[in-house]
């Protein structure tokens, strides 16, 4: 392998020193920032501030809306990466197997995507809306009492479907991409073995997809926590009765909407070490079940 060498020596810094800048502005100084808010409790004007340490943190451990948001966002987070990956592996296997029109089929689903969360979220709202929504109204009519605004149970299956919904075209690109990359000589192979159909899926197509599924958990997991925000505030506004309050909901209620910068900059920090330890741990651990071909 050639190695690349540059004639001038202070070039390699200049070309990495954008993505610096913008690490350093968009993360570390708001991660900091955190971490100061976090061990700081303001009076209810916000005209002084008070070092507590760790008072914070002890309050939002023995605050039982906390524990239950933490619960609402395990669920939540499940549901959703679970049922994105499984929709975008489906599609991406029928996608394969389409001859004609393939270009068409796989822009159109893609096209999820570039829709922003938020307008994701109100387009499930009114499809799902109990007054005005077309598929409510089938739902009523088939003898199902559909309203998530009062139901706690059918608020949460709306916001999983949306955010999943959302999360399919990304998903769908990587499996597409690595299912293409697998070699068609193994599969004639194992299809003059006498492996067809889904025995030739889960014996040697998904382990092949393993690289891929893992890198899709982890940023499955990571949207779930974080990117979702936009979708609850749209459909649900964290209800009914906390019902769909995530981690990330909480922040901003306490924060924004309550004022409480201390409790609310407290859980984002917890929030940011929780993701950080998940991802840790799928590396760690997931990492080892998986197989490259």
């Amino acid at each position: 392998m050639q190695n690349v060498v540059f004639p001038n020596k202070i070039l390699p810094y200049f070309l990495v020193a954008p993505q610096i800048v913008l690490t350093v502005i968009f993360f570390f100084w708001p991660a900091s920032q955190a971490l100061y808010q976090s061990a700081m409790r303001e009076d209810p004007f916000g005209l002084r501030s008070t070092f507590v340490g760790f008072a914070n943190f002890s309050a939002i451990f023995s605050d039982p809306s906390y524990l239950h948001s933490l619960q609402v966002t395990v669920v939540f987070s499940v549901l959703t990466a679970a049922l994105a990956m499984g929709t975008a592996l489906l599609l991406a296997t029928a996608a394969d197997l389409v001859v004609r029109g393939r270009g068409f089929y796989r822009t159109f689903m893609i096209v999820p995507y570039a829709v922003a969360p938020a307008v994701a979220g109100m387009l499930w709202l009114f499809m799902f809306n109990p007054a005005m929504g077309t598929f409510a109204y089938m739902l009523r009519r088939n003898g199902i009492m559909w309203d998530p605004l009062l139901d706690g149970n059918q608020a949460m299956l709306l916001v999983v479907v949306a955010a999943a919904w959302k999360q399919i075209s990304y998903n769908f690109l990587f499996f597409v991409a690595g299912l293409q990359a697998i070699p068609k000589s193994l599969l004639e192979a194992a299809a003059i073995d006498g492996a067809r159909g889904s025995r030739r899926f889960w014996t040697i197509i998904f382990p092949l997809l393993a690289p891929t599924t893992f890198f899709l958990l982890v940023v499955n997991t990571v949207y779930a926590f974080f990117d979702t925000f936009g979708i609850i505030h749209a459909v649900t506004g964290g209800g009914p009765a906390k019902a769909t309050e995530t981690l990330v909901y909480k922040v901003y209620n306490d924060g924004f909407v309550n004022l409480n910068l201390g409790s609310s900059a407290a859980q984002s920090v917890v929030l940011m070490v929780i993701v950080i330890g998940l991802t840790a741990f799928q590396f760690r651990f997931v990492e080892k079940k998986v197989h490259y071909g």
